[in-house]
């Protein structure tokens, strides 16, 4: 990925100095908050009782919540997908596929893979899809969000167009909540990390209200979603 250049940045800020009247600070301090309420909400709990409340907000969105473990993941996967109508399938170019033990279910022949080489022909496999199927890379407890750094492999449209949409997520993902995640991916940033510009927050089905409060559900996503939460530790 190319990195955007900054031109005339000097001249700029120097500019702008100049018409406020005082001489251009060189550095800047970060401001430390005296008080950080975001980062005491549901602090010191345990992964089991992250886990507890990430069920109990999942129920809340309408969002079926599954706990399995590796072994199981595969019979899991495949009662979710029965349940929600069977295929065609669309995933994620994923290497966590294989490492969970999924291998063989990728050799479906109503399963798609993600392939970038494809260009529009993905899209087109995902617009036909009924269950789009990709791994969260950050899961909040609190609002029963998956996180999915979308990038060339993953890309947002496994989540969005096909009718339903199964996330798949390992117990160690799951934090408190969009504090937490903020921090992870800043952590990645500043590890040098290349994040994609499109970070993509999924809280349930797709869900829309018009000014007199009439709900339409699918307008901008999916109709239903199931999460498969796997113990990997």
């Amino acid at each position: 990925m190319t990195k955007g250049m900054i031109h005339n940045r000097e001249k700029f800020l120097d500019h702008i100095s100049q018409k406020l009247g005082r001489d251009r600070k060189r550095e800047v301090i970060r401001p430390q908050k005296q008080y950080q309420p975001q980062l005491k909400v549901y602090s010191g709990m345990t992964q089991e009782q992250l886990l507890d409340e990430l069920i109990w907000a999942s129920e809340r969105i309408h969002t079926d919540v599954v706990v399995t473990n590796i072994a199981s993941l595969e019979k899991a996967l495949e009662k979710q997908i029965e349940a929600l109508g069977g295929g065609p399938i669309v995933t994620s170019e994923d290497f966590r596929f294989l490492g969970f033990g999924l291998g063989l279910f990728l050799e479906r022949k109503d399963v798609h893979k993600w392939n970038p080489s494809l260009g529009e022909v993905n899209v087109e496999m995902a617009e036909k899809a009924n269950i789009g199927i990709m791994f969260s890379d950050i899961t909040l407890a609190e609002s029963g969000t998956v996180v999915i750094l979308n990038d060339k492999n993953k890309a947002r449209a496994i989540s969005l167009l096909p009718t339903s949409f199964i996330a798949i997520i390992p117990k160690s993902t799951i934090v408190p909540r969009f504090t937490q995640a903020a921090h992870a991916i800043d952590r990645k940033i500043q590890a040098g990390e290349t994040i994609s510009s499109c970070v993509n927050f999924i809280s349930g089905p797709s869900n829309s209200a018009d000014i007199e409060y009439n709900l339409v559900v699918g307008v901008h996503g999916p109709i239903k979603v199931s999460y498969i939460v796997v113990e990997d530790r």
